[in-house]
């Protein structure tokens, strides 16, 4: 447990990834110096919960931005009406992200983080999964390290990421989806711009490596992701309403299981525009398809 003021506690819930943050008011215009703090307890722990908030989604946005400007909603998908930071992940309309990911890595400067908010939990199910890329990274065997420090991925929106759609609702969401496509090519390992740390930059976007074939490629990204999704790596969060999720996506993947039926199950996401990602060789990621996204972001 740190303690970072008289009134805040930042409490670990995870070994490796994860610390629940009590005794802050979200809804509050937050000092810089608990800005940093919270900043820096995201940077240790990769993931920060925080039960009971209730904000709206002007409180929301107000939060997220304490941490760097905003991007859109989405690339492709539409805003909540009124709120164009604001994403809704509705499971009624087939925004069901039950496979590991990274949000937005198609684009050449995917966010630097993810907040998400809950409005609707179903009674059971719902939850969500983290997990911590650079324990991942560290737990690769050397001789798999050296190897993936040298790959690069081919990111994109277009591939079956919602195939075959459940339903009408689904089909839909993936028209939407894949209406703009986009092709970037990132680094397999990350250098994370603030703290060094190497991490596996990945997951369900990631579906192609340079140089190698699709049978290839899709054995050596199985093998990488298996280290990432190890237990020992990941974090369950077990929503309630008005709780709020904030995590680094520079160097974290999430996953939503699809446990919970019919029920309805309703997040809205904020996220900070991140930078262009680094490879261990100081190279940067670069565009092969589609706009450069500023629509979405400016960073």
């Amino acid at each position: 447990m740190t303690t970072i003021n008289t009134d805040i506690e930042i409490r670990k819930v995870g070994g490796r990834i994860g610390a629940e943050a009590t005794g802050v008011d979200l809804a509050t215009d937050l000092p810089p110096d608990l800005v940093n703090e919270l900043n820096a307890a995201l940077l240790e722990h990769k993931a920060l919960f925080f039960r009971g908030q209730n904000l709206s989604d002007a409180d929301h946005t107000r939060f997220a931005a304490h941490f760097g400007e905003l991007t859109g909603a989405h690339p492709t998908v539409p805003s909540v009406p009124g709120q164009p930071h604001v994403l809704p992940v509705d499971g009624e309309k087939g925004v069901r992200s039950n496979r590991w990911h990274t949000d937005v890595t198609f684009v050449r400067t995917p966010p630097k983080a993810t907040s998400l908010r809950s409005l609707v939990v179903p009674p059971y199910g719902g939850n969500t999964l983290i997990a911590n890329s650079a324990a991942a990274y560290r737990d690769l065997p050397e001789h798999l390290r050296e190897f993936a420090d040298k790959l690069w991925a081919v990111h994109t929106n277009d591939y079956d990421y919602l195939q075959p759609p459940a339903n009408e609702a689904a089909a839909e969401y993936r028209t939407v989806f894949v209406s703009r496509k986009y092709r970037t090519r990132h680094p397999v390992v990350r250098v994370h711009p603030e703290t060094g740390e190497r991490g596996l930059f990945i997951g369900g976007f990631a579906q192609s490596i340079d140089g190698l074939s699709t049978s290839e490629s899709r054995d050596i990204l199985r093998i990488l992701q298996e280290y990432v999704i190890r237990p020992e790596n990941v974090v369950r969060w077990q929503w309630a309403p008005g709780d709020l999720v904030l995590f680094d996506n520079r160097i974290t993947q999430h996953y939503a299981p699809d446990d919970y039926g019919n029920l309805p199950r309703l997040l809205h996401r904020v996220t900070v525009a991140g930078d262009v990602p680094t490879g261990t060789n100081g190279e940067r990621s670069h565009l092969l398809e589609g706009d450069e996204a500023t629509h979405y972001t400016h960073a």
